[in-house]
C-alpha cells in the first residue's frame, strides 16, 4: 500500500535555501522511487476550514517503510540539514487506502 509524505510551510523565510533543499531532496526522493505529487509554491485557497500553507508538498512512496527509510536515509540527511532554515515546516507521512 502507498504511503504519503505531506509538508507545508507557512511562511518561506529563504527562497535561496528553499530552492537548494529542492535540488537535494529531489535526488533522495528518486533514489527511493517516489514521485511528486503536489508541489506547489503558490498561496492555497481554504474552501473549508482556515487552512492555507504557503508552500504544499506531497510525495507518494510505495509503502510506508519506504517512505521512513527514505527520511531517515543518508541521502535526505543534507537536504533536512539545509532545510531548517528555509522556515518553519510541519511534515508528515500516512498511509494510503489500499486497493480494491
Amino acid at each position: 500500500m502507498a504511503a504519503y509524505v505531506i509538508a507545508h510551510y507557512d511562511r518561506i523565510d529563504d527562497q535561496a535555501v528553499l530552492a537548494r533543499y529542492r535540488e537535494v531532496a529531489t535526488a533522495s526522493v528518486a533514489a527511493f522511487g517516489g514521485r511528486y505529487l503536489v508541489r506547489g509554491d503558490s498561496p492555497k485557497t481554504a474552501v473549508e476550514g482556515d487552512w492555507a500553507p504557503l508552500f504544499l508538498v506531497i510525495i507518494e512512496f510505495a509503502d510506508r517503510a519506504t517512505a521512513d527509510a527514505w527520511y531517515a536515509s543518508e541521502a535526505y540527511a543534507p537536504a533536512r540539514a539545509i532545510r531548517g532554515t528555509a522556515g518553519p515546516r510541519s511534515l508528515v507521512i500516512v498511509d494510503g487506502v489500499p486497493s480494491v
